[in-house]
């Protein structure tokens, strides 16, 4: 079988030291993004003006200002420092490549699809700037970019035979074999390279979990952990495997009939994170109330107005590929005024609302497993006295709807499929143990993560690879 993926970076993998971000910015600073920057500097920030933006943010540091506001000064800091490792096309580079496939291809066209949202951008050093990624999410929509070569293609039998599965069985279940690996080439000699990698954890559909095979040296948290990792510390070895297996089980629910005798979920138990806010994503905004409340409006069953929220997101929400989260304000207010955003997006906005109106959620992401792909991927869970937990997968919904597969849309609200790997159970949850840089992504973990002595490596500093050795239906 041995599916191969290579996480897609924003440049060249970086090879050569020191790599690693020094900063003065912690991980738990970024839970005071939503305290916002002054007005002066947000100004100098939106400009593009980014070394301004940041002597003026270390102006204010180096005087009294409180612990909130500095938090929120570090953290945007930080982010600023990184932007331009994000967004590092310009524009005549972005259409050098499109012509490249497209050779009519035009200014006013490249100026539409921007536009329409399809194409995101920032100003870095008062020049427009794209995401390398921006080929990609053009290529979901071909009948918009007809000059374009299509997305890799999906194996469709493969995915409607294993749906139809589920239907017919009531469920599906695999044991999945994977491989993972983390390196950082660029780490120098000597150096303490600290690196954590997600592996699969308890969770309500994952069991019979093996952790067999690793780079010696390895921590593996407990089954538990929200943000599951086997970790490393090491001044010599600079790469790092773990291979696990598992066994995952996928019950179907028809939602649209009546609730089942019992829950796919055993444990009904719901806590008060379930429906509370959550800074800086997770914030019940003046809009996400506003809209939510015109969404759920007059439906009393909870199932019900937890369907009207899946419905209005895949409905609505188009799929488009994003920079690091680090990079991203409040995320599902964004979402819901952009109808942009990709599987964390969406799950982040289904669960906002779902709170919002009532409904217990909660976050679950690791890998999609397909036979023919494996990669990094993100879903919700909402809760119903009726039903109990259920699984909702808004970005499948959303492909589903472009693509014109009602059925498959309809699917993934309630339902999930055997095709998973569960490393985090809860959005912005510590590593174990904790991380002493600053993350690449602060707020999950599906590829992996390592620091420099303390130093943070961005994504283009790692070489994150996972690959799919064995599934086999149980």
């Amino acid at each position: 079988m041995a599916v191969r993926f290579e996480y897609p970076e924003q440049g060249e993998l970086v090879e050569r030291g020191p790599v690693g971000t020094p900063d003065a910015a912690s991980n738990d600073d970024f839970r005071f993004l939503a305290v916002g920057l002054p007005p002066e500097i947000e100004r100098l920030k939106q400009a593009g003006r980014l070394t301004e933006a940041v002597r003026a943010c270390d102006d204010l540091l180096s005087g009294e200002v409180n612990p909130e506001l500095a938090a929120c000064l570090r953290a945007e800091r930080h982010r600023m420092g990184r932007l331009a490792r994000q967004f590092r096309v310009t524009r005549a580079e972005a259409l050098e490549a499109v012509r490249a496939e497209w050779p009519e291809f035009t200014e006013k066209r490249f100026d539409d699809l921007i536009g329409r949202g399809r194409i995101d951008w920032r100003f870095v050093d008062g020049e427009q700037r794209f995401l390398a990624s921006f080929l990609d999410s053009l290529r979901v929509y071909p009948r918009e970019v007809p000059g374009l070569g299509p997305a890799a293609p999906t194996d469709t039998e493969a995915r409607s035979a294993m749906l139809a599965e589920m239907h017919a069985n009531g469920g599906a279940s695999r044991e999945i074999t994977l491989k993972a690996g983390i390196e950082v080439p660029g780490a120098e000699q000597g150096e303490m390279l600290r690196a954590w990698l997600p592996v699969p954890a308890a969770c309500p559909q994952q069991s019979a979990i093996d952790v067999f095979d690793w780079t010696p040296g390895v921590l593996v948290a407990s089954e538990d952990a929200p943000a599951r990792t086997a970790f490393w510390g090491s001044r010599q070895t600079r790469s790092f495997q773990v291979a696990y297996r598992y066994r995952i089980d996928a019950l179907y629910v028809d939602t649209l009939a009546p609730a089942p005798a019992r829950h796919a979920v055993a444990d009904d138990t719901v806590n008060e994170d379930d429906l509370s806010e959550l800074a800086p994503h997770i914030l019940f905004t003046p809009y996400l109330c506003v809209l939510t409340e015109r969404v759920v409006a007059g439906i009393e069953r909870p199932i019900d107005r937890a369907r009207a929220i899946y419905d209005y997101i895949t409905m609505n929400v188009d799929y488009r590929y994003q920079p690091d989260y680090a990079q991203l304000d409040c995320i599902p207010d964004a979402c819901a005024k952009s109808l942009r955003g990709d599987c964390g997006v969406m799950a982040l906005t289904f669960i906002t609302m779902c709170r919002i109106a009532g409904i217990p959620a909660r976050w679950q992401s690791g890998l999609y497993v397909a036979p023919d792909h494996v990669g990094p991927h993100d879903w919700a869970m909402f809760h119903t006295d009726e039903f109990g937990w259920l699984w909702a997968d808004c970005s499948f919904g959303s492909s589903a709807r472009r693509e014109g597969d009602e059925g498959r849309r309809l699917h993934y609200f309630g339902n999930l499929d055997p095709w998973r790997m569960v490393a985090n159970s809860r959005f912005q949850a510590e590593l174990a143990p904790a991380c002493d840089g600053v993350r690449c992504d602060p707020f999950d973990n599906q590829a992996g993560e390592a620091s420099v002595e303390g130093r943070g490596c961005a994504g283009d500093e790692m070489r994150r690879t996972v690959e799919l050795v064995e599934m086999r239906a149980v």
